[in-house]
Parts: C-alpha cells; structure tokens; sequence
C-alpha cells in the first residue's frame, strides 16, 4: 500500500487546464558515507523541495471542488492528503525532533489515517484547500529551518537524516496517491507530460525469458540510509534456478489471454479470484473498454487505444495470477523479484538498483512522474539487471506471487503502524515501483503491498516458471 493507502507548496495561484508536472532531479550520486553534512543538508532540502512541488502541481492544477470532492470510495478527497503531508510533517520533525509546540492540535485527528478511513473523510471538518496549503505552507518554512540547524546525527531518528527522508518518501507516497485519485476523477485532463520514448531497436529481439541459476543471494538491507522497516535486515536466501520473463507482460499479450475466454474460465483463477471475478463483474482491466473490435482506454482524462506494446496495467493481483496461470506459467515470488533485480553473479553481491549502485537516471528507469503512462515493452537497456532483465524498476508496480511478511529479524521502527499490522496473507507484495514513483522512494528492496482485490493501483506484473526439465 502507498502510505495511507496502507489500509491504499506556497499558496497556489491559478489552476491551468492542463498542468504539466515537475521533473524530478535525481538524488545525489555519491555513497551516502561519502556526503559532508553540508552535502546530506542540500539532498534532503533538494528531495523535500522536489515532493512539494510534485504536491503543488497536483493540486494547483484544479478548482477547489475537485480538491474537495471524493471522487472514489477508495481515495481520499486530495485537499485531505494535501494536509495531511503538512500534519505529518508536522508531527514528525517539528514536534518529535525539533520538541516544537503543536502548531493545530485540534486537526491531529482529522487527519489520522487510522482514525478515520477514507470513505469517512469527506464527512470530516477538513481544513479548507487555502487553508490546507497555507498550513503545508507554514510548517516546511519551518522544517527548512530546523535542517538548517539540526546536526543529523546523534539519535536513530537523525542519523543520516532517517526522519527528514522519511518525511519526503512520505510526501512523495501521497503524491503517488493523488495521482491515482486523478486517473480516478472524471472530467476534461488536468494533468500533461510527455510520451515516454519509444522502445529501443532492440526491443523486439530480446529473449522471452532469462534463466536465473540456482544459488544463494543477500535479500533485504542493513545499509541503505532511507530504508524502511520492512526492507530491514538483509539476509541470505537460497532459491531454485528459475525462468523470468524479459519484460513485463503486454497490453497485447493480455489482450489474448481475454479473446481465449481467460476472464469466463475458472480453471484459471484461484477460487477467492473467481469469486471476486464474478461478483465485480471483472471483463478486462480497469479503465479498458471495448469498441468495435479494439480497446480503447482512459487516461487522466484522455480516451485512446490501448498500446499493444505497453505492459498491461490496473490489473488486481487475482487477474494476473489467472494470466500467468492460462500462460502455463506463475508469479514469480517476491525473493525470485528481488534476486534477478540485485544480483550481480561475478560480483557475488546484491546491487542497490538492477543496474548497479548508482542512483536512477533517465536512461535507467520510468520514475518520478516524468510520463504518465509506461514505456513500451524493452525500453531502458541502460536499466537491465545483470541477467538481462529489463525494466524491473518503474513503469509498472508488479505483483508478486507472496503475501507480506516480515524478514527474519524484523523490528518494528520507527512506529508499528508503517508495517506490522499488516503482515499477514491478506496482503500480496508488489516490488519495482512504477513510472508514478519517485526515486527517493523507489529502490531495489522497496517493499509495497495491497489487497488482491485492488485495480486502482498503477499495477502490473511478469511471470515466471521452472525450469525446463533436461
């Protein structure tokens, strides 16, 4: 789950009928243990400063109605998510490192995402969009402040500045959040970003599948500054050999799997899918819909072909198992994911990113909201894994064949709410980000999750099998 869609700026001016969004920088490109504290200070203010413009574009872009209203049962009117980054903020560096005084106790519980599901908030009293971003306003001058000062050191909560990066994945979670609202929010596009590139020459070519050998591997984290619980601590994992697939699965592919009758065939579906199937009268992915004899797709607004070669997205998790199923193949599972993202085999080490160590660039991964769709199947060679497979990380957050759990040694920090209380087989893991996913908050052992229910999500997947028997 993104933030509190885990059960899933200055004062604006204007809105513009069609917002085009921020790029996003990248993060700083030496070792972390390498950064003076000057340097540490000038990422973490370039990384809170990016989310906040992320935030602004998000919400500057329409009138205050569309900020107020809940345009889904399952989101959060966006003018509550705006405040809610600012109280969060608030409760975190303000208060708990800086011991300020509480700026508005009295909104604390409005925007307590424990307190108060998403189908209840618009009936709250929520701070008004002027007021919501005057008060987000405030608080960050504030926090700018308070980095200027602060010694990033000396407890957990400041090592390495832990709380100020938190705080900005924590935004930039949100932000993903409010896109979703926005592909979920009916009338004229508010949003625009350029195509992604198309596939390079060699997209065509490249082989189905790869074949990961059998062997141990580091899974996890014990050095990775920003790293939340659940990716913590890293630990060795000894997997089978096992087939992965390339690319993510297409739009096209998937369109086969629905002309064979996959959707009308229980054999396919866990029991569970099948029943959701039926009851949500589920045909095709979200958003999709037929005419003539195509498909056509909305889109932030926009109704257009769905692209062939594009992977398939908005798909639940029950949906891609039926695929992979009728595919004659599996999920792969979340350690499989990880292993054929990290590993490097003549090294014998685990890589922070599928291309090495240093941080995303353009040319290595779909991030930051820089397009508002995937690329075509086989873009970014430049982001490979060293086994050959491509684009692990952005484009489409890929579901995983494991429920979440936590790794061997887990401990709960800085609060149980990020992770705990939702270990357990009601949620599946979704690893590799997608194209709405910032670089601060998307690495090798980002962990995601949600219900297998959920379709909203900028979600899709790839399949994996055995290997062939000799």
């Amino acid at each position: 789950m993104i933030d509190d869609a885990r059960p899933t700026g200055a004062p604006a001016g204007a809105p513009s009928p069609a917002a085009a969004l921020p790029q996003t920088p990248p993060p700083a490109a030496v070792p972390w243990e390498n950064l003076s504290r000057e340097a540490l200070r000038e990422t973490i203010a370039t990384e809170l400063l990016t989310a906040r413009a992320r935030t602004a574009a998000l919400t500057d872009c329409v009138e205050d109605p569309d900020l107020t209203a809940q345009h889904s049962p399952l989101m959060s009117p966006l003018v509550w998510d705006l405040a809610h980054i600012g109280n969060q903020e608030e409760l975190w560096l303000l208060r708990n490192i800086g011991g300020r005084d509480p700026m508005h106790p009295e909104i604390d519980p409005l925007y307590d995402a424990f307190e108060h599901p998403r189908a209840e908030r618009p009936s709250l009293p929520l701070l008004p969009p002027g007021e919501a971003r005057a008060y987000a306003h405030d608080v960050r001058g504030r926090v700018l402040d308070l980095l200027a000062a602060s010694p990033l050191e000396g407890a957990p909560l400041l090592d390495a500045g832990f709380a100020f990066g938190m705080i900005a994945q924590h935004e930039q979670q949100h932000d993903e959040t409010m896109l979703i609202t926005h592909q979920l929010r009916r009338g004229e596009p508010a949003l625009a970003a350029p195509p992604p590139p198309p596939a390079p020459a060699d997209a065509a070519a490249l082989p189905a599948e790869v074949l990961v050998p059998a062997g141990p591997f580091t899974m996890g984290t014990d050095t990775e500054p920003w790293a939340l619980d659940n990716e913590r601590p890293a630990h060795r994992v000894e997997l089978p050999a096992f087939r992965l697939d390339t690319t993510p699965v297409t739009n096209g592919a998937y369109q086969r799997f629905i002309a064979d009758g996959g959707y009308d065939d229980p054999r396919w579906w866990a029991p569970e899918g099948w029943q959701h199937r039926r009851q949500a009268g589920l045909s095709a992915p979200l958003f999709w819909q037929r005419e003539g004899g195509g498909w056509l797709r909305r889109r932030f607004g926009l109704l257009e072909p769905v692209p062939e070669d594009e992977p398939v997205l908005h798909v639940s998790w029950y949906e891609a198992d039926a695929y992979a199923r009728w595919a004659g193949r599996r999920l792969p599972t979340e350690a499989e994911w990880e292993k054929a993202a990290r590993h490097d085999p003549a090294a014998d080490r685990s890589r922070r990113y599928p291309w090495g160590d240093q941080p995303p660039a353009a040319e290595h991964a779909n991030l930051g909201q820089r397009h508002l769709r995937p690329a075509p199947a086989g873009s970014y060679p430049a982001g490979e894994s060293a086994y050959g497979v491509r684009q692990l990380m952005g484009d489409v957050w890929e579901w995983t064949a494991s429920d979440f759990r936590p790794y061997p040694g887990f401990r709960a920090w800085p609060y149980r709410e990020y992770s705990e209380v939702f270990f357990g087989p009601e949620y599946k893991v979704l690893r590799g980000g997608c194209f709405a996913v910032a670089p601060v908050a998307c690495r090798g052992t980002f962990r995601n999750w949600d219900y297998p229910v959920r379709r909203q999500i900028f979600a899709g997947f790839r399949t994996a099998a055995d290997p062939e028997p000799r």
